[in-house]
Order: structure tokens, then C-alpha cells, then sequence
């Protein structure tokens, strides 16, 4: 079982488009049993939230349901479950690492996994969901790559 949680401020936008978005690669790959997805926030602001509505609205568009998600923020105790704990940019690292060390060099930037250094841009200041899906899903596609999993498409 590979182990993968995505993380970002405050879990309503860019995380758990990540969840969501590669809960529906795996499953169209039909690797679903081979994986765990979840999203989680470094800030307690957001706890118990649903996403954010135009979040919701751009993932509705790729036919993804982000139904019954309730913002979370992450813990020490997620670094021990997780095998992957994947930041949309640096800014969340940093705030990662402020919750628990990376002896085991778990985390890392989701656009690393297509050679990239860059963080996703948070859309509840840009208002730029569909780039930020565009984004998210190449990222994510990129981490399945590295993972050895290949896109039934």
C-alpha cells in the first residue's frame, strides 16, 4: 500500500484538489487498492470546512466528486502513516517541517515529480482554478509516473 498525503494551507483548495484528482488517475489506472489519498493543512484555520466552492466547480468539470471532504490539519502522526507527504509549494514545506521533522525525506513539492522547483499559486488569492487543476493533475500524473503506475488512457 503506497501512502500519499497532499498538503497546502488550509485544505479546501489546492490539497485536496490533489487528493481528489489523484484518487481518480488511480482509479481510472485501476490501481485503486495499491493506494491511500488524503489532503490535510498545515493551519487549524479552515479545520471541519468543506472545499471551496470554486474549487468544487473545477473539479465538477473533470467529472471528480470532492463530496464529504472536511478540512484537516496535519500531524506529527501522519508523518510516520504516510510513505508521501507532498506540499503545493515551498511556503508549505516550510510549515510541514514546523510540525514535524523529514528524517526519511518524505516531503517534497508535487511539481517536483515533473522536475519543477515552482509551487502551485494559491487560487483563493489568484482565482485561477482551471490553471491550478492544470497544475495539480500533471503533478500528480507525474508522481504515478515515478511510481511506476501507467495511465490506462
Amino acid at each position: 500500500m503506497i501512502r500519499i498525503l497532499f498538503v497546502c494551507h488550509g485544505n479546501i483548495c489546492r490539497s485536496p484538489m490533489a487528493e481528489y484528482v489523484m484518487k481518480k488517475l488511480v482509479k481510472d489506472a485501476g490501481q485503486e487498492r495499491r493506494f491511500e489519498i488524503a489532503s490535510a493543512a498545515t493551519s487549524r484555520e479552515e479545520i471541519g470546512n468543506p472545499v471551496y466552492p470554486p474549487a468544487q466547480r473545477e473539479l465538477a468539470k473533470h467529472g471528480i466528486s470532492c463530496r464529504g471532504h472536511a478540512a484537516r490539519q496535519m500531524t506529527p502522526a501522519d508523518y510516520d502513516y504516510y510513505d508521501y507527504l507532498v506540499a503545493m509549494e515551498p511556503y508549505n514545506l516550510r510549515n510541514m517541517r514546523r510540525i514535524t521533522d523529514d528524517p526519511d525525506g518524505k516531503m517534497r513539492l508535487l511539481l517536483s515529480f515533473i522536475g519543477s522547483d515552482e509551487g502551485i499559486d494559491d487560487p483563493w488569492y489568484t482565482g485561477r482554478f482551471a490553471e491550478v487543476y492544470g497544475q495539480i493533475e500533471a503533478g500528480c500524473r507525474g508522481m504515478l509516473e515515478e511510481l511506476g503506475v501507467r495511465s490506462q488512457e
